[in-house]
C-alpha cells in the first residue's frame, strides 16, 4: 500500500564544522542544512536533509518544502508520481535552485519512508549491494598558506580515508602548484589527492594550470575549472588534458548530466542528490552514467550518497563529510577506508533531538 503523507517538520539549521572550508567562491565555518521529517498515515517517518549553501537558501528550501506537502497532503503518492505531480505544478516557477532542493529533499524522505515500511535498506530496494564503497575526505583543505594546508592534511589522516581533496584557484599557477606540493609532500604517495578549483578560471587558464598539474604528477581529477555549464569550453579541457575532468555537483536534474556527457564535457560525474532530483534523479541519472560506462561519485550528504552509489553500476567515489555526526544519532563509520550503508531500514537515519536543540535555527 502506497504511502499518505500527513505532515511535514521542516527545519532550517547552521550547522558548525570541524574545518573551515575556504573556496575560491567563499569560506564556510558553519554550514546550513534542512532537516525534513515527513509523516505519513501508517506512523512512518521518511526523514532527509539538504546543504542548503546560503541562510537564505535554507529558509527558501523550507518554504518550498512546506507548500510541496501542503499540495500532497493526503494523497497517496510514490516517488515517481510524486515527482511528476510537483514537476508539473512548479514549473511556472522553474525547477532549479532552492525548488528542485526541496523537490529533492521531499523525494529522499518519501524512499526512506518506503524503505522504513518495507523494512530494508535504501540500497537494497534499489536493488543494490550493501557494500563499501570507497570514501574521500573532503573537509578542510581550503584556500590558505602551504604549511597550514600540509598541517590540516596530516590532521585529515586521522580519519582512515584513502583520498583528500584540495580547493585550488589562487591568483597565480605557481601558488596552486605550491599547494599542490604541500600536500602532497605531506600525505605521501600512498594517499589519492583530487583537486576542485569550483568555477574560478577561464578555459584558457584551466588548460594552462591543468598541463601544469599534469607535468607535476599525482593528481587523480581536476574538479569544476571553469563554469559548470560552459560545455564547450569544459569539453576543450577535457580534450586537453589526460587528467579526468570532474562535473556534477551543480546538475540541475539528470537532463543537465545528459547535455553535458552528449557535450563530452567531462570523463567523470559526480551528482548532488539534491540538485540532480533526490532518489528518483540520482537512479535515473546513474542509469546514463552506466550507459556510457562513465565513473559516478557523489557530491556531499554521504548518509544519503552512500545508499545511491552502492545502487549505481558504475560507482566510484563517496564525499565524506562529518556535518551530519552535529544532529544524527549514529555517524557514518570508516571502516579500511570505505563507508558502507547502514543496515536498517531506509536511509538509516534518526535525529539526536538534544543535539539539534543546541544548533542555531536559521
Amino acid at each position: 500500500m502506497a504511502l499518505t503523507i500527513t505532515s511535514a517538520l521542516v527545519r532550517p539549521l547552521m550547522v558548525p564544522v570541524k574545518f573551515a572550508l575556504g573556496t575560491s567562491a567563499a569560506v564556510l565555518g558553519a554550514v546550513p542544512v534542512v532537516l525534513l521529517d515527513l509523516g505519513t498515515d501508517q506512523g512512518v517517518t521518511g526523514r532527509s536533509y539538504v546543504f542548503a549553501y546560503t541562510r537564505a537558501g535554507a529558509r527558501g528550501v523550507a518554504g518550498h518544502i512546506q507548500e510541496i506537502v501542503d499540495a500532497v497532503r493526503g494523497q497517496p503518492l510514490t516517488p515517481l508520481r510524486l515527482q511528476r505531480l510537483m514537476r508539473r505544478r512548479l514549473a511556472l516557477i522553474g525547477l532549479v535552485g532552492t525548488v528542485r532542493m526541496a523537490l529533492s529533499a521531499v523525494d529522499v524522505a518519501l524512499w526512506d519512508a518506503t524503505g522504513l515500511s518495507a523494512g530494508l535498506p535504501l540500497c537494497t530496494l534499489l536493488g543494490g549491494d550493501p557494500a563499501p564503497i570507497r570514501a574521500y575526505d573532503s573537509r578542510g583543505l581550503g584556500l590558505m598558506e602551504p604549511d597550514r594546508l600540509a598541517d590540516e592534511a596530516e590532521a585529515l589522516l586521522a580519519a582512515g580515508l584513502p583520498a583528500v581533496k584540495l580547493r585550488l584557484g589562487y591568483p597565480t599557477l605557481s601558488q596552486d602548484l605550491a599547494a599542490i606540493g604541500a600536500v602532497r609532500r605531506r600525505i605521501g604517495d600512498g594517499i589519492t589527492l583530487m583537486v576542485d578549483y569550483n568555477q574560478a578560471l577561464t578555459p584558457q587558464e584551466a588548460v594552462e594550470r591543468g598541463v601544469a598539474i599534469e607535468r607535476e604528477g599525482g593528481v587523480a581529477w581536476i574538479e569544476e575549472p571553469i563554469r559548470h555549464d560552459d560545455h564547450r569550453g569544459n569539453a576543450r579541457i577535457a580534450g586537453r588534458l589526460t587528467m579526468p575532468v570532474q562535473l556534477g555537483e551543480n546538475f540541475n536534474g539528470p537532463e543537465a548530466m545528459l547535455e553535458a556527457l552528449s557535450a563530452e564535457a567531462c570523463d567523470l560525474v559526480m551528482p548532488d542528490v539534491a540538485r540532480i532530483g533526490g532518489v528518483t534523479g540520482w537512479m535515473q541519472a546513474a542509469g546514463l552514467a552506466a550507459a556510457r560506462d562513465v565513473d559516478i561519485s557523489s557530491h556531499l550528504m554521504p548518509e544519503i550518497s552512500v545508499h545511491l552509489l552502492a545502487a549505481s553500476p558504475t560507482a566510484d567515489w563517496l564525499e565524506y563529510v562529518d556535518w551530519a555526526d552535529a544532529f544524527v544519532q549514529e555517524p557514518l563509520r570508516i571502516d579500511g577506508g570505505s563507508v558502507s550503508p547502514p543496515p536498517k531500514p531506509g536511509l538509516g537515519l534518526v535525529w539526536d533531538e538534544d543535539r539539534i536543540a543546541r544548533l542555531e535555527s536559521i
